[in-house]
């Protein structure tokens, strides 16, 4: 059995400040910190130790990743990153307080902004950032949907994230709230309305299992049963558990 681990980035400074970050790259809080390092804690507690990592190109997601690796006693383990990984981008919304655009905009078209599927903000200019120098200029997102994210975040997911599945035991994916929306919407089967409603807590691992390419959402009791048959009692009796909800058909 292969374990795939969804890790949304712990709390960011702007997180906090509750303001809209996109791919303006903000570090974490020292909240969020705390969060990524209780994030290896579980993964620790549970046995979902990674055999290799993919994170975005964007500090909050790769010191989150650090951390949490840092916890779990893995740290020397294999890392990749993508900028396809990235948190969606935001437009001309980036850097602006979400009460200010809520007043200025009205609610429906705040709402829209966060969680149409393919609604898009308003744009602004792409990114020169030497992180993305190899992107061309007209290639660099200027403002995304939830359906611009899935479609250059799947091209990452069959390229690369799918054959590591195949080869490792389990798979850990740092990454954004709304990037890691779009692939549990994909994993899922969930429809484009419904996307609104999906939620990705920040540093709450959101785990999956794989067989026969098919993925299954863990629950609380399947997780607690495969540490039950990898650990003695008394690492058992002691393993905090990770908030992972219901177990689900999901696909590949």
């Amino acid at each position: 059995m292969t374990v795939l681990v969804l890790l949304r980035h712990g709390e960011s400074a702007w997180n906090a400040a509750d303001v809209f970050t996109g791919w303006i790259d903000v570090g974490l809080s020292e909240h969020g910190r705390r969060q990524a390092e209780r994030a290896g804690v579980l993964l620790a507690g549970r046995g979902f130790l990674p055999d290799v990592v993919h994170t975005s190109v964007q500090s909050r997601a790769i010191v989150s990743a650090d951390l949490a690796l840092a916890a779990c006693g893995r740290s020397w383990v294999p890392v990749r990153r993508s900028w396809r990984l990235n948190s969606n981008h935001y437009g001309a919304l980036q850097g602006r307080g979400k009460a200010e655009v809520r007043a200025e905009a009205g609610e429906e078209q705040y709402t829209a902004w966060r969680r149409g599927y393919r609604v898009r903000p308003p744009l602004g200019e792409p990114d020169n950032d030497p992180r993305y120098a190899a992107l061309p200029l007209d290639a660099r997102p200027r403002g995304e949907s939830l359906h611009d994210v899935t479609l250059r975040l799947l091209s990452y997911w069959h390229d690369a994230i799918i054959p590591d599945l195949s080869r490792h035991g389990c798979v850990l994916v740092a990454s954004h709230g709304n990037t890691l929306r779009a692939l549990v919407k994909h994993l899922e089967g969930v429809t484009d309305d419904a996307s609104s409603r999906l939620e990705v807590p920040n540093a709450i691992p959101v785990c999956y299992r794989f067989e026969a390419g098919h993925a299954i959402r863990l629950t609380l009791a399947a997780m607690s049963r495969r540490r039950s048959a990898a650990s003695p009692p008394a690492a058992r009796s002691a393993a905090p558990r990770p908030p992972c909800r219901r177990e689900a058909g999901a696909r590949a």
